[in-house]
């Protein structure tokens, strides 16, 4: 998740424009993308992604990253959580009960990568204890408000850093382990 020094995945208004990856973040995303078995999705992440990348090749300036991408994300399976949306179409089934049960079932199969898009998924998914990585792409930007990224807590989850990347712009790029 892309998120601002003091927490924030959005700024007021649901302000993304603090955001914007450098082509060599941009590109870890995409590389990502194409090794995630599975990406879960809520409702209003997928109408955002599902409402650009099926036509990114399409839009004017499209650069070869961005067919790239959309490329990947187009052959990812997706499993998108909501109970207002109705059928899906492409690569993505939809799920309108319990999203920590479903993730759990999930998580118990013998599958690859999955990745969680969407911080009230995410929040369920934490407080529930099924997430085994956090990685954030940390922007040198304070928004001072906003939509944050983590949710209110039970109890502390410890983590272990694994990775750290450092990219244009003073973004930095952490990943964290479950210590369970």
């Amino acid at each position: 998740m892309n998120v601002s020094l003091d927490g924030y995945i959005a700024a007021p208004g649901d302000d993304l424009g603090w955001s914007m990856p450098s082509d060599e973040l941009f590109q870890w995303w995409s590389d990502r993308v194409a090794a995630t078995d599975l990406a879960l999705y809520g409702r209003r992440i997928w109408e955002m992604m599902s409402g650009h990348w099926p036509t990114a090749d399409q839009q004017p300036g499209v650069t070869p990253a961005e067919l790239e991408y959309a490329r990947r994300w187009m052959d990812m399976r997706k499993v998108v959580f909501s109970s207002t949306l109705g059928p899906l179409e492409g690569n993505a089934r939809l799920v309108a009960d319990d999203a920590v049960a479903e993730i759990a079932r999930l998580k118990a199969q013998d599958g690859g990568p999955m990745d969680i898009c969407g911080t009230t998924l995410a929040a369920s998914a934490m407080r529930a204890g099924l997430i085994d990585e956090y990685v954030l792409a940390t922007s040198p930007v304070l928004l001072g408000g906003g939509k944050p990224f983590f949710a209110a807590l039970d109890g502390w989850v410890h983590l272990e850093l694994v990775e750290t990347l450092e990219f244009p712009g003073g973004v930095l790029l952490t990943r964290y382990e479950t210590r369970r």
